[in-house]
């Protein structure tokens, strides 16, 4: 099976991988888009993993105040440089972090981690952020949260 160049573009606005990742994945699965998409997705969970020992010394402070406003979270999402500090993926994470956060109450980084993800029962935080770790090429870590709520 072949793969047109339409197919590169989906898979990359899809995934968010690059156009060279997209066309190897893509000549690997056979031009099988599912497959293709599955082998990206394991590619960058595999680079992220191999960022792990990187230094983090920029990132981003996500707030999440719930409607009633008596709950509330902060939450420190590190990364390498100011340029993933500004991008609204990045940022985005650490607010669904910051929700997360607020509804399950984890103790410590370590069980928010490995809680399942509120709006998507099928991913754990941990995979959240290696996920986008691999898409952008840089490591990612929830450094610290704290939660407040009225009356504690």
């Amino acid at each position: 099976m072949s793969y047109t160049p339409a197919d590169v573009k989906k898979l990359r606005e899809q995934t968010g991988a690059g156009i060279m990742d997209c066309k190897k994945a893509l000549e690997e699965a056979e031009g099988d888009f599912k497959k293709a998409t599955q082998l990206v997705k394991a590619r960058g969970l595999e680079r992220a993993e191999k960022k792990q020992d990187r230094e983090t010394t920029e990132g981003y402070v996500a707030s999440y105040v719930h409607s009633n406003g008596k709950l509330a979270a902060m939450v420190e999402l590190v990364c390498e440089t100011d340029f993933v500090a500004r991008n609204e993926e990045f940022r985005s994470l650490g607010q669904d972090i910051a929700m997360q956060v607020v509804s399950m109450q984890p103790e410590n980084v370590d069980e928010l981690l490995d809680q399942e993800f509120i709006k998507d029962g099928g991913a754990t935080i941990g995979y959240l952020i290696k996920s986008l770790s691999g898409k952008i090429g840089e490591k990612i870590a929830v450094k610290r949260f704290v939660r407040y709520q009225v009356g504690e």
